[in-house]
């Protein structure tokens, strides 16, 4: 069910990105397989941001190659498919933990925050250039004179 949501999440925002045609279900599967597997990682090994950091990967594997097939940039697939990773529970705890006079939670819950968010940057971040150094970055060539 939740990966379900994770897709319908995904395919709303790209709503909102402009994104049109067929490409809005390729965006939603994109959200879809995120989770997917960070559920499935988060099953086996009980670590959040390790699961986060696998979601990611997966998203940005995902969203390199449906860029590639579709003829479109990566980000349009890999912004919405990241959202359902985000961890904004553990954000929003941070912050009634700080209203709540508890800073010592707080903390945790922030150290929480940021790690699931450098996870979703590294992991996409690896993805984005492992594809680059493989199929190497089209520039132009400074013409002869």
């Amino acid at each position: 069910m939740n990966a379900l949501l994770a897709f319908i999440g995904s395919f709303a925002t790209s709503l909102t990105f402009n994104i049109k045609g067929h490409k809005l279900v390729f965006a939603g599967f994109s959200g879809l397989i995120g989770y997917f597997v960070y559920s499935v990682v988060f099953h086996i090994t009980g670590h959040s941001n390790f699961a986060i950091l696998i979601g990611a990967t997966a998203v940005g594997l995902y969203s390199e190659t449906a860029a590639r097939v579709l003829k479109s940039p990566a980000t349009v697939f890999s912004i919405p498919g990241i959202l359902p990773l985000v961890p904004g529970i553990a954000a929003y705890e941070m912050i009634r933990f700080l209203v709540g006079s508890e800073p010592v939670s707080a903390v945790g819950k922030l150290t929480e925050t940021l790690g699931g968010a450098g996870a979703i940057a590294f992991g996409i971040m690896l993805v984005t250039a492992v594809f680059r150094s493989v199929t190497g970055t089209r520039s132009k060539k400074p013409e002869r004179e």
